[in-house]
């Protein structure tokens, strides 16, 4: 029998819960209120069709008559009387008068029909399951039960004798025991709903958040000018962009809107090595590659494009791979732009080097004529020769960084002469910026290095601890061998870096913060020149700075047992501008 639950407690809204409610729960009160009574009704009908039947002498006794028609009264009640409209719990009136209703036709009855009286069972049901005073439900059962049994015993003549009282115990107990069975387990049962309506809400809630996640992400994913691919563990598509889906049309073969990744028109930085199939971004990623800012061009002609590729793995929630995410970032203007500037510095540096090249030929001759010069003077133009030779070199560099090259030359030399000497060169820059510098290289040190690129790299570190103690101070330089090879360190007490900047010191174009913000000059390639001119000799650098405190710079060459041949030496990142590099553009505070 559907029961019929407490306002606010088992009375459930419709559509909260489909699965509860589809039958009985979305029902209007007095639907509900019907179906309620409905069992006990057709019961009835029953029992008033064996009356007809089979005991037709049962028609005419007044008490039967009477609960008949109570019965059809009650169930016109619950059809007609509008249950919505008044207080709530008036419904419990209905259950209450059948017990009524069931004395009467087991009283009007008992001499024909046995067993009337468990008809009491159903109003006990609604009763106990009606979630409404479950104390008072069990005890009104319970007692109208009695009622039922007690009345005829006490409306015969005679004594009435406690065995007679006893022997119709049975049936109010059976009911006591129902009623207490169908009240435990409707408070049981309205509990576990409770429960379940609780999770159908929280359920409900989150997907509803993740719906609404879904399609921000979809809006993001879509808005977004980078093109995004992700593929499963067997390199099929889960998801491609708007963006993506422009790209992929873009390296299609003409008249092939549906090519293959093989097909597809994919090349390296050069624009016309096509890329073999194992080394495209997707292909990778499906091979469980991480890889940032890959360079790749795709389609031919005006409308090919630069793309950058990153790729990073997904994973299940064991940790296996399920895939990977390729992100494709169009930087055709940054790659065209790139290659503006390295034609630009070439350019320049060709302008450069005629001028400089006439200024070092009358020096030089200048110079013939030593003899009959003041010493000062001569002296001036072995100064000014040199710096002219230096600055002819940073014009070689400025070109290698355009041609991808630097030329090394290397022989038997003194590093401890070749100290001295820049240390001299930079000593009237040391004293306009109030700096002292400390010679603490001490005795001939023989390596074999290039002369003029390794003086390149003490004039360029020299003069950027100079550079950067703008209130003074003082620079150290030291040299010394130690287990083979030759080290050299170059120590300030300027303005220092952190240590992220620090991290970045080597980068093309870096300059640290303080100096942009300063007046120093600085185009920030003097520590990546410096490092590739060591890294072509089999030597490294390294930098440790603290801001405020200093910087201390020492680097390291082979001492060497033969001559090594003169070689051009390819400039790696002195040429080969990366995209992560590209993205900053800024200089280095250790810088030409």
């Amino acid at each position: 029998m559907p029961a019929m639950p407490a306002e606010g407690s088992g009375m459930i809204a419709a559509g909260t819960a489909p699965l509860i409610n589809k039958f009985f729960y979305q029902r209007s009160l007095r639907i509900r209120v019907l179906l309620t009574q409905l069992p006990l009704t057709v019961s009835v009908l029953l029992v008033l069709a064996v009356a007809i039947f089979f005991h037709p002498e049962t028609m005419a006794n007044p008490l039967f008559q009477l609960g008949l028609l109570m019965h059809a009264l009650l169930l016109a009640a619950c059809v007609l009387v509008p249950w919505e409209r008044i207080p709530y719990p008036s419904f419990l009136v209905i259950p209450y008068l059948d017990f009524v209703a069931v004395g009467f036709s087991r009283q009007g009855s008992i001499e024909t029909i046995t067993g009337l009286g468990m008809l009491a069972v159903f109003p006990v049901f609604w009763l106990a399951a009606s979630g409404l005073a479950r104390r008072t439900a069990i005890v009104v059962s319970f007692v109208a039960m009695l009622m039922i049994v007690w009345v005829p015993v006490v409306a015969e003549a005679g004594p009435i004798s406690g065995q007679a009282l006893a022997r119709p115990m049975l049936l109010p107990l059976i009911t006591l025991a129902i009623a207490i069975t169908v009240s435990v387990m409707t408070t049981s049962m309205a509990a576990q709903r409770h429960i379940l309506l609780a999770k159908d809400a929280q359920f409900r809630a989150a997907l509803a958040a993740s719906r609404a996640r879904e399609q921000l992400l979809d809006a993001i994913v879509e808005t977004i000018t980078v093109g995004l691919v992700a593929v499963d563990a067997d390199g099929h598509d889960i998801m491609l962009n708007r963006k993506q889906k422009k790209f992929h049309q873009l390296a299609a073969p003409a008249g092939n809107p549906d090519p293959s990744e093989q097909e597809l028109l994919i090349f390296a930085p050069d624009q016309k090595t096509a890329l073999p199939l194992a080394e495209r971004p997707v292909q990778r990623a499906v091979g469980g590659d991480s890889f940032t800012d890959m360079l790749i061009w795709i389609g031919q002609g005006a409308g090919s494009r630069a793309l950058s590729a990153t790729a990073r793995p997904i994973g299940d929630d064991a940790g296996r791979p399920a895939g990977s995410v390729v992100a494709f970032y169009d930087v055709t203007e940054l790659v065209n732009a790139l290659a503006a500037k390295d034609d630009f510095v070439s350019n320049i540096s060709h302008e450069f080097r005629t001028p400089l090249t006439s200024i070092l030929g009358y020096i030089g001759l200048a110079l013939e004529d030593a003899q009959t010069l003041p010493p000062a003077v001569v002296q001036y133009l072995k100064v000014a020769e040199r710096n002219a030779d230096r600055l002819l070199d940073l014009v070689s560099d400025l070109l290698s960084v355009a041609t991808h090259a630097l030329d090394i030359k290397p022989r038997h030399a003194d590093m401890a002469e070749l100290i001295e000497l820049c240390l001299d060169s930079a000593a009237p820059r040391a004293t306009d910026n109030r700096v002292t510098l400390i010679n603490e290289c001490h005795g001939p040190l023989m390596a074999i290095f290039d002369v003029g690129r390794i003086g390149q790299v003490l004039d360029n570190l020299i003069s950027n601890a100079i550079k950067y103690s703008p209130d003074g101070g003082s620079v150290a330089v030291r040299a010394w061998v130690q287990e083979g090879q030759l080290l050299c360190e170059v120590q300030d007490n300027g303005i220092g870096m952190d240590e992220a900047e620090t991290a970045e010191a080597f980068t093309k174009f870096f300059r640290a913060g303080a100096v942009r913000r300063s007046a120093i000059p600085g185009v920030g390639l003097g520590l990546l020149i410096t490092k590739t001119i060591l890294e072509s000799h089999g030597g490294t650098i390294e930098l440790h700075s603290e801001l405020g405190v200093g910087t201390r710079v020492r680097f390291t060459l082979p001492m060497g047992g033969t001559e090594l041949p003169a070689q051009t030496v390819d400039g790696g990142e002195v040429g080969n501008l990366t995209l992560s590099g590209a993205g900053a553009l800024i200089s280095s505070p250790n810088a030409l």
